[in-house]
């Protein structure tokens, strides 16, 4: 079983941002939360609930079963 791992979930939305050349303003403003909220979650300090993780897929254009598949990836190889 895998645990969850607050820091692969930030790791993996700064990282699919980053590749976007997106900024923490203009994607928290795509994804509709607020700036600080994507700050913590990058950052490993806040847990996103489902809700977010829905919106911040849906800013990226995928779906959130990809974003998690991405997160689990990124949470068994670290």
């Amino acid at each position: 079983m895998i645990e969850f791992n607050r820091l692969a979930v930030g790791k993996v939305i700064r990282r699919l941002r980053k590749e976007r050349n997106l900024s923490q303003e203009v994607f928290s403003g795509l994804a509709d939360i607020a700036r600080s909220h994507l700050a913590m979650i990058e950052s490993g300090s806040k847990q996103p609930n489902f809700e977010t993780i829905w919106r911040i897929a849906n800013a990226f254009n995928i779906s959130p079963h990809e974003l998690v598949k991405q997160i689990e990836l990124e949470a068994v190889n670290n």
